[in-house]
């Protein structure tokens, strides 16, 4: 330690005013690389001018939060290469390893992975891709870890693959119904005329054939991978929105009768005081007013009918539909699991029912009929 304090005496920092000024300058923009906007700092604080601060090392590192060897690389820098060398990158003293994958090869790869895979292979892992570079003739050799570093700087993930609904283009139909359920929802709550989202789902009844073991500390619970089939529930959730309210009827089929009862309950019992019921559904071939009339007599099916205000979304748009969204969490927070008969279904469902409706919990909707028009503009025909 006293050799090097000796030896700093020898690099005096004295700057002149022009370089000063640049100092400050780049300092002032920021825009430099954080080590360049350290070395620029030190040297001012060690410049000894009449202009300059003649800090010592100690105060500098402490005031910097830097090194002793950082300081005493600048000032012998300074003195031994010149102003213009301290905030100048140093240039290799031997070339780069040369791109296994240059802007072409690259283009070839990313061509590639986004190629359907192998026949035998649902899709392209990187040690495919690692032996199909060389077969042709991409490059003479590439790990699989240098194949993923090409493909994690373009985001491309070839062994994922996600599930959508899309869209056809261009499409009249779709559009207009979007729009219609995207009016509904930008209406004010209005107890009379509550808004109503109606979906189904099914789930698969099944009972644990071993008693599992439940969790430990630093061990999952763990059950046997034999279960015993029970059927299946169909599940009709119904959403108020705006009331932050949901119910959820299980019963044993999916019908025409099933969704006419469901309606019923909705405009007898959970809204009967209501003069109008908006009504927001996807287009299943149940979800019609004919169901009415298939499962209660003339008068009463058209009574029925119109206690209700039909909406429906478009084909390939059921993600319009609430009751669906709110289906999503029912299934991640309540059925995620083995269930094994439709009466602990029934139970489960009405505990997680109570809870949600006992906290009022809403829809935080945002999507509008203006963000529609420019994030799904493909959907809209050229006029």
């Amino acid at each position: 330690m006293a050799a090097k304090e000796i030896s700093v005496k020898k690099y005096v920092v004295r700057l002149s005013g022009e370089e000063r000024e640049q100092l400050e300058a780049l300092i002032r923009k920021g825009k430099s690389p954080a080590q360049r906007l350290l070395k620029a700092r030190i040297l001012l604080k060690a410049d000894i001018s009449e202009a300059g601060a003649g800090w010592s090392d100690s105060r500098i590192i402490k005031a910097l939060d830097t090194s002793v060897s950082m300081v005493y690389r600048v000032r012998k820098q300074l003195v031994e290469e010149g102003f213009e060398a301290v905030l100048s990158r140093k240039q290799r003293a031997t070339p780069g390893v040369a791109r296994i994958f240059d802007g072409e090869k690259e283009a070839k790869l990313i061509a590639l992975a986004c190629s359907k895979p192998p026949k035998g292979r649902a899709r392209w892992t990187l040690r495919l891709l690692e032996k199909k570079v060389v077969e042709l003739k991409i490059v003479d050799r590439a790990s699989d870890s240098t194949i993923g570093r090409t493909l994690k700087k373009t985001f491309l993930q070839p062994h994922r693959r996600q599930c959508w609904v899309i869209p056809p283009k261009a499409n009249t139909a779709f559009v207009a119904a979007m729009e219609d359920v995207l009016a509904v929802y930008t209406r004010p709550r209005d107890p009379d005329r509550p808004l109503v989202c109606l979906d189904e789902t099914s789930k698969q009844l099944l009972a644990e054939t071993r008693l599992p073991i439940p969790m430990k500390p630093g061990r999952p619970a763990r059950c046997d991978y034999e279960y015993e089939r029970n059927g299946t529930a169909n599940l009709f959730m119904m959403f108020a929105p705006l009331e932050g309210w949901r119910h959820v009827k299980v019963t044993d089929r999916h019908t025409a009768v099933d969704y006419a009862h469901v309606l019923k309950d909705l405009a007898d019992v959970h809204f009967s005081s209501a003069k109008t019921i908006v009504l927001v559904q996807d287009n299943l071939n149940i979800h019609s007013k004919a169901s009415l009339y298939e499962a209660f007599p003339a008068a009463e099916a058209r009574r029925l009918v119109e206690r209700f205000e039909w909406h429906y979304t478009p084909k390939h748009g059921s993600w319009l539909d609430l009751a669906e969204s709110e289906l999503g969490v029912l299934s991640s927070q309540c059925l995620d699991r083995r269930i094994p008969d439709k009466q602990t279904l029934v139970e489960e469902i009405a505990a997680w029912q109570h809870d949600r409706n006992a906290n009022h919990t809403k829809a935080n909707w945002h999507f509008s009929t203006s963000n529609a028009r420019i994030k799904l503009k493909h959907l809209y025909p050229s006029i």
